[in-house]
């Protein structure tokens, strides 16, 4: 995909001809680098379509791609070591999540020895491997796109819808009032 000042060209096209697109402009706070924080984080499927399960009696029961997300969410920092998500609801067609970012030292992601002893960030992709962005970004695409995978290859119908909606934490009440909000979401859905 290319993009000029205000257009993005993209080849994704069907019948092969570039498709004019407009482009997207960044909705994250400019203000805040997203690299430290606590978050509250919203992400639905496409269509709002019941991927993950159904809630019953106030009860969700979790699809396969449900249990999976699970995992994912319960062992986000064996991929991302400075990432901790201390509440999460999995919901039909959506998650909410309370995703905390906190520094970490660097350590053998960020250093690839090459034939001479000498160090270099980032590998053979030097400073441009985004896996040295410890952002939210980065733990966003990386769950969204571990959860794809693993439908793909279990040939199960499954998409996210584009991007995601979140909001910056800015103090212990609020997080207080978002993690009620968050645990008490089954229980406000309308039950099968």
């Amino acid at each position: 995909m290319k993009t000029r000042k205000d257009r993005t060209f993209c080849n994704e096209n069907p019948s092969g001809y570039r498709q004019l697109l407009p482009a997207r402009e960044t909705i994250r706070a400019q203000w805040h680098d997203y690299r430290e924080s606590d978050y509250f984080v919203t992400v639905c499927t496409q269509n709002r379509v019941h991927y993950f399960g159904e809630v019953y009696n106030g009860q969700m029961e979790l699809t396969a791609v449900g249990e999976y997300l699970t995992a994912e969410i319960e062992n986000v920092s064996d991929h991302y070591p400075y990432v901790e998500i201390p509440v999460y609801v999995i919901m039909p067609d959506h998650i909410h999540l309370i995703v905390a970012i906190h520094p970490r030292s660097r350590d053998a992601i960020h250093r690839v020895h090459e034939p001479d002893n000498r160090v270099q960030a980032g590998g053979i992709t030097g400073n441009k491997n985004p896996m040295l962005n410890e952002s939210l970004a980065t733990v966003m695409r990386g769950l969204k796109a571990r959860v794809t995978q693993f439908a793909r290859q279990n040939n199960i119908p499954f998409k996210w819808q584009p991007r995601y909606h979140d909001r910056i934490i800015r103090n212990r009440n609020e997080k207080i009032r978002i993690t009620k909000y968050i645990e008490q979401n089954p229980t406000k859905w309308k039950s099968l």
